[in-house]
């Protein structure tokens, strides 16, 4: 079998050596065991542009590149013209080649991948559409065409889409889904005890940018501070706001308890689950928040907005706390945590055995059936 995927996300060609995204690699790695050949159809980099990648470790088919493009507004649609025609015409010959084809959404060749997999209404096909699927969402118009096409099953035929969550009134194709960092076989991580009176350990992992409101996580621990909490957030990841964070670190006098690490790979991170009280996520968009399901395996509490599929994954306050991005009142909902031990103890239990049951393992079966129809 021949699978070729269509996305946004660029494969990056340093000196002739081929990189993905470092946790899309992960995955990719587990779909090329099922089949026979993989080929990637995307935008192709010639930097890594400080993304976490990792080196592809499977064989792949040579990329057929796709031109990058944006349509935030008229003029870049205007603009784009060129470019979309030519990726239609690429993508239109490559699902020509394809015995399955695989999309990932949303993104911009994931909306045209959408559009054009409509002539092929007889090849098998999947879809992963990594971004927050709630209908009630408010999103760009460009993710809701996206959505749109992919749960219409007269245009859109004989493909799986995974979402993740679980939602009603959805058509027959749409799939709730997940995502795996473990394995069945990891050590079991020791049930975590809540002492007020020591340290408590806040954690941040996540791109460095608005919707993922880095600095809300700073805040909130500024709160904890001034009721006298003994606190420490760590911070792991990079992006555009990190001199906006060390920024605000220094003019409010937090060097001694906010420490911004950058970007670190998957064994860095899973030390820092494992020592870690809650771990935060502001978030004002989700797709599958995989920082929080990784820190709940190691028995981290969440402490999460409501967005995407948090609520279904904290059991609606049951394995975490929903924040309402209030300071005083999710300050509040944390210190009553703090001070009843085995109210904490409960809900990192809870957390730990819900998130258990993600494992790698089952993550490949899933792959394993859809490959196979």
């Amino acid at each position: 079998m021949k699978l070729i995927v269509f996305s946004s996300a660029p494969v990056i060609n340093l000196k002739g050596n081929l990189f993905l995204y470092a946790p899309y690699e992960h995955e990719m790695q587990i779909w090329a065991r099922h089949v026979d050949e993989i080929q990637f159809c995307s935008p192709v980099w010639n930097e890594d542009k400080d993304l976490l990648v990792s080196e592809l470790t499977f064989f792949s088919l040579k990329v057929i590149a796709l031109y990058d493009f944006s349509v935030r507004n008229l003029k870049e649609i205007f603009g784009s013209v060129y470019s979309v025609v030519k990726n239609i015409l690429i993508i239109f010959k490559a699902m020509q080649q394809a015995d399955h084809i695989h999309l990932r959404c949303p993104g911009n060749m994931g909306l045209l991948a959408c559009v054009v997999q409509i002539l092929f209404p007889y090849k098998p096909k999947t879809a992963k559409y990594a971004g927050n699927w709630d209908p009630k969402a408010k999103q760009p118009w460009s993710y809701r065409l996206q959505k749109w096409i992919l749960s219409n099953t007269f245009l859109t035929k004989n493909m799986k889409v995974l979402v993740y969550g679980e939602w009603e009134n959805q058509s027959k194709n749409i799939h709730p889904f997940f995502t795996a960092s473990y394995s069945e076989n990891e050590e079991k991580a020791a049930v975590k005890a809540m002492n007020p009176n020591e340290k408590i350990r806040l954690l941040f992992v996540g791109t460095l940018v608005e919707g993922k409101n880095p600095l809300y996580a700073i805040q909130l621990l500024q709160q904890l501070k001034q009721a006298n909490y003994d606190v420490q957030l760590d911070i792991y990841g990079d992006g555009l706001l990190r001199p906006v964070l060390q920024n605000y670190i220094e003019k409010n006098h937090l060097k001694e308890c906010v420490f911004l690490h950058g970007n670190h790979n998957q064994e860095v991170l899973k030390k820092a689950y494992q020592d870690s009280h809650f771990v935060i996520l502001p978030s004002k968009s989700e797709g599958w928040p995989k920082a929080v399901a990784e820190a709940m395996f190691w028995g981290a509490v969440p402490l999460a907005t409501a967005v995407s599929c948090v609520p279904y994954m904290l059991d609606y306050g049951n394995r975490g706390v929903l924040l309402v991005r209030d300071l005083y009142k999710d300050a509040t909902a944390i210190s009553q945590l703090i001070k009843n031990p085995f109210d904490f103890k409960s809900k990192s239990i809870a957390a730990m055995n819900w998130s258990g049951t993600y494992t790698l393992e089952r993550f490949e079966n899933e792959i394993q059936k859809l490959l196979q129809g």
